[in-house]
């Protein structure tokens, strides 16, 4: 099976190593009007990045938002609940099962309390 990938540029390449992680998250498009979120697993995660399957189309230099518990593995802390805001760098159509394969580089991230959700 051939895997097309679409990137921002070349130099978005890792630099962190990415742990295989199926992390639960919730995720939107930060558009105008904002997306509805939608839930998905992560496939791996670092610090700075994320990769995820969706069935729902997501461009290249798309912002999104991430509600996730960030584990232990990748912040040396107890897992949190963060809010991140990344933007996709590269999409791979159709790259399981007919779902696009997404990488998002965090652009920054925050611990959240319990009862918080999405900040508008």
């Amino acid at each position: 099976m051939e895997r097309q990938e679409t990137s921002v540029s070349q130099s978005n390449r890792r630099r962190e190593t990415r742990v295989k992680l199926c992390v639960p998250m919730k995720i939107r498009a930060l558009t105008d009007p904002p997306e509805v979120e939608q839930s998905v697993e992560s496939v791996n995660l670092s610090q700075r990045g994320l990769f995820f399957s969706t069935g729902t189309p997501i461009e290249v230099g798309t912002r999104v938002e991430v509600l996730m518990q960030m584990p232990q593995e990748i912040s040396g802390h107890p897992p949190t609940q963060v809010r991140c805001v990344g933007r996709v760098v590269h999409v791979q159509p159709g790259w399981l099962f007919g779902k696009a394969g997404v990488g998002v580089r965090i652009e920054r991230y925050e611990p959240i309390g319990t009862r918080e959700r999405w900040a508008n």
